[in-house]
């Protein structure tokens, strides 16, 4: 039987001169950190401090020691970061120059010195580029020229911290006869009977055995011969349990077990989960364009999606229970899509694994983003070796429902000047309309593969047209107020957000010894996109006075209008279902502490982001929108049961008073949605009248004016505490209540997020972590609107 030795232990890092401690998997940054060589890049203008160790060579050396007892003896890395010179005793097995792959070299008998030799990725990028030319690029670093996380040479939201070092596990396998090389499972449904194919590829050492694979799945047993190096086992599985996304049903995983044999003697074997499930794309023309509309065992989705980048600049730090902590805060929030952007990496096993249970589609980008690609060698190559491999890796995932061929490149060359500055030379559209559609239809025919975020589907439209295909909603964000996101309604959004800062703990562990102003410098150094501080304090002035040297108060307001921002788009995105068949936020998470888009921050910490999309994601939704020149209530049922109920309604003065109301029956049908029309004597009037409405313990409110213009009374309420958090009582309408409990504790957590009461409501909020309860502490903790604030 193949057996695998890890070589995690013994290895040291070359660093001018000396000989420092690695870890492996790691990288080169981290053990630098942990040898005290270089200070946290994370905290202060750490960053720049640090800016030499992507410019350097670096190795890696271990002592491998011969072995015997098997015919061969190979050494596998699953992931080196990345122009690598691998050497043992001097003789050199290989050289690399994709992050995105794994490698494998036969060293037989073979012992000795090993050495990894990292070239600096920059110089291996410049030097394709200086040999293939310039190519145009949201930013100035090289990251289209080298096969490579593309974030780590910095993004609107990213440092800059150029990695190197053996990032994945490394191995010895020592095997005989031959052993499974690649297992590509095909795994349908119909009429209740699951058909799982298994096309094994194996590599041998003896040509002349004869060899056979057997393998079992729900108690189906099945054998099938190897012809050469390929063979083909076949297990048809009755009345199997389908796999649902969250909030549709189940995720009943299914174990698959093969074993390569020889007379009967176990060679190798090979292991995984499956589910079994439908997934098609509907992208059919109609009245309205032609839609992107996910359809899971039959089942048409809206998807309630967020994208996801890295969750750490250093990827090699994240591990299993990271991923299911991120992935659990995701599904938390309502989520059931998760695409993994373009300019990030194939994630691990383990992010794929969490996602098939907890039932989170996942959309896989394929690593483009935001540039024009060279197509010629030596990167023409790589692309299609990284995807054949990676294609065939993430199959067996139940999770992955689509797999797409890059992040914005075609939008780029129609709409960033690129079509022009590239005068004909190649960008990228041979992988994303020629080379990736081939691999996914020969290797994954069982899933749907687009060309690109954004996409129209054909160069006879605009990539970015709202009514074709998948479109990305940046002006708003960039130019205009967050009331515009319901100036339209595009077929699927996958790319819209707003910006707010981390949380106020996750800030004061960031910058030490800061006097925090929004504008100090380690604000400004930790936000990485253009303007973004002008963007953030131009979208709060539209709807709020911007606070001048008040911090705190900045710090909640701007927390505050990403929650409203991002809010405003999926209430009225969702209540145009299913002409609008899903939304994608920008973004999920971060990989370091900064101020972002995202809804969870560089420390793990929610933001009232994070809680406000619980509301906006939630299977059931009410939500007040204007239709033309009338307010209608749209009541949202994304359950797979009828809603009926009864709105209540009511015209409210801001000082308490009801001037008008009425209770109005509804009944939405199943994955639906109904327009309830508000009558005319209920619609507020004036800065001084709102609109509340509440139905099965769900409430929608309506403002007519910005929070700018609203005399908000001077909020009155009192605070006490109780089993397992607090309650708040309130004596006056008190707006957008936000308890934030770091600043109680930073191990303390709030279980709900912005809240409004109205004069007599009482809400509990829960909190975790905090040791030392106490009302008047809590009562510090609390922010709300107040009048012209």
């Amino acid at each position: 039987m193949l057996e695998a030795t890890p070589l995690t232990e013994g290895w040291i890092l070359h660093h001018e001169g000396e000989a420092l401690p690695a870890s492996v998997p790691g990288c080169v940054h981290t053990d630098l950190l942990a040898a005290g060589v270089i200070p946290d890049p994370f905290l202060g203008l750490g960053e720049t401090e640090v800016a030499w160790v992507g410019r350097r060579e670096w190795t890696y050396e271990t002592q491998l020691a011969a072995t015997n007892g098997h015919e061969q003896t190979d050494l596998v890395f699953d992931g080196l970061d990345t122009a690598a010179e691998i050497r043992l005793d001097g003789r050199l097995l290989g050289r690399t120059r994709n992050m995105h792959r794994s490698y494998r070299f036969d060293v037989t008998g073979l012992g000795g010195r090993l050495s990894v030799r990292f070239g600096s990725a920059y110089a291996e990028a410049e030097a394709v580029r200086g040999r293939l030319g310039e190519r145009p690029a949201a930013y100035a670093e090289p990251y289209q020229y080298i096969r490579k996380m593309a974030c780590s040479f910095g993004w609107d939201w990213g440092p800059t911290l150029v990695t190197a070092g053996i990032w994945r596990p490394v191995r010895l396998e020592r095997w005989s006869t031959a052993r499974v090389a690649r297992v590509r499972p095909l795994v349908t449904v119909e009429d209740g009977v699951g058909r799982v194919e298994l096309h094994v590829d194996v590599e041998r050492s003896r040509v002349e055995a004869e060899l056979s694979v057997e393998a079992t799945v729900g108690g189906v047993r099945a054998r099938a011969r190897i012809d050469g190096t390929r063979g083909v086992v076949r297990l048809d599985v009755p009345d199997v349990r389908l796999w649902w996304p969250r909030g549709y049903g189940e995720q009943p995983l299914y174990d698959v077990e093969l074993t390569l044999l020889h007379e009967d003697r176990a060679l190798d074997g090979w292991r995984r989960r499956i589910g079994f499930r439908t997934v098609e794309l509907d992208r059919r023309p109609d009245a309205h364009g032609s839609g992107f509309t996910f359809v899971v065992n039959g089942e048409r989705l809206f998807a309630r999606g967020v994208n996801w980048i890295p969750d750490d600049v250093f990827p090699s730090r994240i591990g299993r229970d990271r991923y299911r902590e991120r992935l659990r805060q995701a599904a938390d929030a309502g989520v059931d899509l998760v695409r993994v952007w373009g300019g990030g990496i194939y994630e691990s096993e383990d992010f794929y694994d969490a996602c098939d249970e907890f039932g989170l589609l996942v959309w896989q980008d394929f690593p483009f983003a935001c540039a024009a690609y060279p197509e010629e060698q030596p990167l023409r190559g790589e692309v299609e070796a990284e995807a054949r491999e990676n294609v065939v890796r993430l199959m067996p995932h139940p999770s992955l429902v689509l797999w797409n061929g890059n992040n914005e490149n075609l939008w780029g060359f129609r709409d960033w000047g690129w079509e022009e500055r590239l005068a004909g030379d190649s960008w990228g559209e041979g992988y994303y309309l020629g080379v990736l559609p081939r691999v996914v239809a020969e290797l994954d025919p069982t899933r749907p593969y687009a060309a690109g975020s954004p996409w129209s589907g054909s160069w006879d439209r605009h990539p970015n047209d709202p009514a074709y295909g998948t479109h990305h909603s940046w002006e708003v964000w960039n130019r205009e107020d967050y009331a515009e996101y319901r100036a339209n309604v595009p077929r699927f959004v996958a790319e819209f957000g707003w910006q707010g800062p981390p949380a106020y703990a996750t800030l004061r562990r960031a910058l030490p010894g800061e006097e925090l102003a929004s504008d100090s410098p380690g604000m400004l150094h930790h936000q990485k996109a253009d303007d973004g501080n002008g963007k953030l304090e131009r979208g709060l002035a539209r709807h709020f006075a911007v606070p001048e040297g008040d911090f705190d108060r900045w710090h909640y307001l701007t927390q505050v209008n990403q929650a409203r921002a991002v809010a405003a788009g999926i209430e009225h995105w969702r209540s145009h279902w299913p002409v609008c068949a899903g939304t994608v936020v920008w973004q999920l998470n971060d990989c370091w502490p900064v101020t972002s888009w995202a809804a969870i921050d560089g420390d793990g910490r929610e933001k009232p982001l994070h809680h406000e999309l619980r509301r906006v994601y939630a299977d059931r939704l009410l939500t007040l929108q204007v239709r033309g020149s009338s307010l209608v209530l749209a009541a949202v049922n994304q359950s797979a049961e009828e809603w009926s109920g009864t709105l209540t309604l009511r015209r409210m003065s801001v000082e308490g008073g009801v001037i008008g109301s009425s209770r109005v029956p509804f009944t939405a049908g199943r994955r639906s949605v109904v327009d309830v029309g508000v009558p005319r004597e209920l619609e507020p009037v004036g800065p001084k009248e709102f609109l509340v409405a509440d139905a099965d313990g769900l409430r929608a409110l309506y403002f007519p004016v910005p929070d700018l213009e609203v005399p908000y009374p001077r909020p009155e309420f009192e605070v006490e505490i109780v089993p397992g958090g607090i309650e708040v009582r309130a004596h006056t309408l008190v707006r957008d209540l936000l308890l934030q409990a770091d600043r109680l504790d930073p191990a303390a957590r709030a279980e709900r997020g912005l809240v409004t009461l109205l004069a007599g409501e009482r809400v509990t909020i829960g909190v975790r972590g905090w040791q030392t309860p106490d009302a008047e502490k809590a009562r510090s903790a609390l922010y709300c609107m107040e009048t012209g604030r």
